[in-house]
């Protein structure tokens, strides 16, 4: 597993770790950055992740595996450990890690003065300049990206490995070596092969610290112990700047120019390039990429500066860490084998041509060079940059900001555009000249839309099914001063009564079974706007209790949760049922059917509008042509005839699905007789005088217009025995209201009610 995750889901594209990555180690592909690691270097820049995208991988669960083991167990603290490890004495850590079951615990400095004398004969005997090894992101800047330089490398393990080799030689090959340490690049070191055999583990500090914790161990508490290894001495200040050198034996003044020592992200990378570039040839250059050293590096003290923390090691150094050298220690010498073979690991990218940087710019917008702003936002110093590294797979081009804000621009263009084609159709289709005729019932509902339309007020629209009432909330919408705002649409009897409540007023995660997140409600999402609720008398009386609060207090409570929301929305609602009737039988609340209906508009049925028949056919006709794309001409008289005699139980939207019909049946672009259902030749024929045995209908025709006349005098005996009470009447029938009223809708029955009166039966007949 690789030192450094990616967590997918919360990674935001944001380039950060593309922006600090000295190697462009990172590929933006699916959305997400992740690592390439076989270019990574290990520096941990990454890790700075404003979303914690990217996290060191937790090694604790192998320590202690490896602790519960038969095996013995050492822990070698890196050159750097007094800098994190402040709280408390060098000899209270020990005590700490051994309780957390370490037999032995070393200094890794001790490694340093084992390998100073390769270094020091090293650079007698070379003929071109020795890079030093013992920082592993420099000896992967080389291995992996400048290839070229793979021999100049000093062939000498690093301080870790060499404690490694001593440790291992000297108690066994079965013993475990964790190394403890500020750097996260030791932990990419050891997948290689020729390191993992002598280092099991790398952990940081921050790691033990977490360790303590989890134990419960505070080594503030615990009596000192000795080190097991052997005392490392002066070489403790090779983590320190300019300690390297001195702790390496290697002795240089201030106009040495065979001698390079430098640290930090941009000096290391500045020499590196020039060796490869052949513009410097010293003897020896000396590197480590972590700014300030090795107290500095990934894993450090945020806590502490570079003073402060410098401190720290020289007084540890001055003081008396305590030493109980093991036995074995005392005999024991140093690896006779300390060299160490680099190799070329770098992986070789296709590298574009001229044309081929040049077609990526244009893609993204820069036709010239003052189109490239070089803003950086995509994480690479220039575009030209950037276009490499698309070519190469490394990056996309909605990387770059610029043109990102270009094609926002762009597309926004084309939705206001695509948004006004879709407004002005809108327009034809729901605007005032929507709602048509010239009769004197229609005119007087355009008149009362006008009047209420700029008001706040909550209206009521009541008519028959199919005579325009979501039409008239429209038009009251587009009239109001919310017209602008959201118009919400609900028909009340599409869902149950539970999912009309979570729909209306929104509901908490875990409310219900299925509630899986909080969701708005649709008054919540009408906010500022309109809602029309269809069918209102449909609702329960829990819901209608919901509805009358909201009226009353503008406050809503989603399902499930005991906050209530404050909206502003201008109710309009409709009905075909008798709420009158409702208050009486008890199904439908007083007050607010008192709330509702602070304006109410009646629409009148189309069988009562005769004279606007024909005006709306040749509309419809019009719609129908336009959505057919059928040349269609005009409808014959005989057709308009009979249409205004016929009794439409479906009103206008029944209209409206005939002519479509007959649209289509219509072979010479005109609309005729034979054209319109069945019942209506039967009513031409009636009104002819023809005989039934002239007749030019179907068995199946006359069957259904019996069926119909029967149907239809069975349902006017029914409300003749219940006195025009249609709950009763539903009751003798043995059916349910809602379908004894369309059974009263679909053959045309009207109920005229009077306060305080019997009802009266007023029947539609089909002349």
């Amino acid at each position: 597993m690789y030192p450094i995750v990616t967590y997918k889901e919360r990674c935001r594209t944001c380039y950060s770790c593309v922006r600090t990555c000295p190697v462009k180690a990172i590929k933006v592909d699916a959305g997400y950055a992740e690592i390439i690691y076989e270019r990574c270097i290990g520096c941990g820049n990454c890790l700075n992740c404003p979303q914690k995208a990217k996290v060191v991988v937790d090694r604790m669960v192998k320590t202690q595996e490896l602790l519960a083991s038969q095996d013995p167990v050492v822990a070698v603290l890196g050159c750097s450990f007094p800098a994190f490890f402040h709280a408390y004495s060098p000899g209270q850590l020990v005590s700490g890690l051994k309780s957390l079951g370490f037999h032995e615990v070393h200094e890794g400095a001790y490694g340093v003065q084992m390998i100073s004398p390769h270094y020091t004969e090293q650079i007698a005997k070379t003929e071109h300049p020795l890079i030093s090894t013992h920082c592993p992101s420099v000896v992967a800047i080389i291995e992996r990206h400048y290839p070229k330089l793979v021999p100049n490398l000093m062939p000498v393990v690093s301080p870790m490995l060499a404690m490694g080799r001593l440790i291992k030689e000297t108690l066994g090959e079965n013993t475990k070596v964790v190394y403890l340490s500020t750097c996260i690049a030791a932990k990419f070191e050891i997948q290689s092969p020729d390191v993992s055999k002598y280092i099991d583990v790398v952990l940081t500090y921050a790691e033990i610290e977490l360790f303590f914790r989890r134990r419960g161990i505070s080594p503030a508490n615990l009596a000192e112990a000795g080190f097991d290894g052997i005392d490392p001495k002066h070489a403790r200040m090779f983590t320190l700047t300019g300690g390297t050198l001195q702790a390496l034996g290697i002795t240089t003044d201030f106009l040495d120019t065979e001698t390079v020592a430098a640290e930090g992200e941009s000096h290391t990378l500045e020499i590196v390039r020039d060796l490869a570039a052949g513009r410097i040839s010293p003897r020896y250059v000396d590197l480590r990429f972590c700014d300030g050293g090795c107290i500095d590096g990934p894993g450090k003290n945020l806590e502490l500066t570079h003073l402060y923390k410098r401190n720290l090691i020289i007084n540890a150094n001055k003081s008396d860490i305590p030493y109980k050298m093991a036995p074995h220690y005392l005999t024991a010498t140093t690896p006779s084998n300390l060299s160490r073979i680099f190799t070329d690991k770098s992986i070789k990218l296709p590298f574009p041509k001229n044309e081929d940087v040049r077609r990526i710019l244009n893609a993204s917008g820069k036709f010239s060079q003052g189109d490239e702003l070089n803003c950086r936002a995509c994480g690479y110093a220039t575009c030209r940059e950037h276009a490499v590294a698309v070519f190469q797979g490394l990056a996309d081009i909605g990387m770059c900001l610029p043109y990102n804000l270009r094609k926002m621009e762009e597309d926004r263009g084309l939705l206001m555009q695509k948004y006004e084609l879709m407004s002005r159709e809108l327009d034809k289709q729901l605007g005032e000249d929507m709602i048509i005729g010239d009769d004197r019932e229609n005119s007087e509902v355009v008149e009362l839309i006008r009047q209420v339309g700029p008001t706040p007020t909550t209206v009521l629209v009541r008519g028959e099914t199919g005579t325009g009432k979501e039409l008239t909330a429209r038009a009251i919408h587009r009239l109001s001063v919310k017209a602008d705002k959201p118009l919400v649409t609900v028909n009340c009897t599409t869902l149950t009564d539970s999912l009309l409540e979570s729909e209306l007023f929104g509901h908490k995660k875990g409310a219900f079974t299925g509630a899986i997140s909080d969701r708005k409600g649709l008054f919540e999402y009408a906010d500022g706007g309109t809602i029309f609720l269809d069918e209102i008398g449909d609702i329960t009386p829990k819901l209608q209790a919901e509805l009358l609060r909201l009226l009353d207090q503008g406050e809503l409570r989603p399902v499930g949760s005991t906050v209530v929301k404050k909206v502003n929305v201008r109710l309009i609602a409709a009905t075909n049922k008798d709420l009158e009737q409702g208050v009486r039988e008890g199904w439908f609340r007083e007050d607010l059917y008192y709330r509702l209906n602070v304006f109410s508009i009646d629409l009148p049925p189309l069988r009562e509008r005769p004279e606007s028949v024909p005006i709306l056919a040749r509309h419809f006709l019009e719609k129908a042509r336009k959505k057919l794309n059928k040349r269609l001409t005009g409808i014959e008289d005989r057709a308009i005839t009979v249409m205004r005699h016929y009794h439409w139980p479906g009103n206008i939207r029944e209209m409206q699905n005939i002519i479509e019909r007959a649209a289509v049946l219509s072979n010479d672009g005109i609309i005729r007789l034979e054209n319109l259902p069945s019942v209506f030749r039967e009513i031409y024929d009636n009104r002819a005088g023809i005989l039934p045995t002239a007749r030019k209908i179907s068995f199946k025709a006359e069957r259904e217009t019996h069926v119909g006349r029967l149907e239809r005098n069975l349902i006017l005996r029914y409300i003749e025995e219940a006195d025009g009470n249609i709950s009763k009447a539903a009751k003798l029938a043995d059916i349910p209201r809602r379908t004894f009223y369309r059974l009263l809708d679909k053959n045309g029955i009207v109920i005229q009610r009077k306060p305080n009166h019997p009802l009266p039966i007023k029947e539609e007949t089909s002349i």
